[in-house]
């Protein structure tokens, strides 16, 4: 009976994770919305729209920008700097190809600890710092404080549903 019990369960949880959350599913409607709206004349099976997922920072990121840019709202990227490849491919006497060197990181021109996204939502400034399973930095703390001291606003979000809400309680 546990067996049966503890199978049913992990099959729930697949088809839970398998079929994402609702705010991701509405993000999907959205994204359809649009390319009817900029594509009128392309028929429905010609239609691909992303494959969402808030699963990675990348992801997640992803579905913040285009949920904003969708709804008409302003957002980008914070550049964080460029990996600069140092190293060199090279040929041993039997011919094998190896890489030596190495790179180093540059950092950007902004300041230390900006928010992942910058976003306007209705006239105003909303930071969006992307965190998986770290913390946030000192830099990043200090930045949310000058954010919020000058009347912006500074989420934190770990889930696209975590992002809905806040954007639902700015609303």
């Amino acid at each position: 009976m546990d067996l049966e019990n503890s199978t049913k369960e992990s099959q729930t949880l697949k088809v839970k994770k398998a079929t994402g959350s609702e705010s991701i599913k509405s993000l999907k409607d959205l994204a359809l919305a649009r390319s009817r709206k900029l594509h009128p004349s392309l028929p429905e099976y010609a239609r691909s729209i992303h494959n969402y997922s808030d699963r990675t920072a990348n992801g997640l990121t992803r579905c913040i920008l285009d949920f904003l840019r969708f709804s008409g709202h302003q957002a980008r990227i914070n550049s964080t700097g460029r990996y600069k490849d140092n190293s060199i491919v090279i040929k041993d006497v039997l011919g094998t190809s190896r890489r030596i060197g190495s790179g180093q990181w540059i950092p950007g021109a902004g300041i230390k600890g900006t928010a992942d996204i910058s976003a306007t939502i209705w006239g105003k400034s909303v930071k969006i710092e992307i965190k998986m399973k770290d913390l946030q930095s000192d830099n990043q703390k200090k930045y949310q404080i000058e954010i919020e001291r000058a009347g912006g606003k500074y989420w934190l979000c770990r889930t696209f549903d975590e992002f809905i809400d806040h954007y639902h309680n700015m609303i």
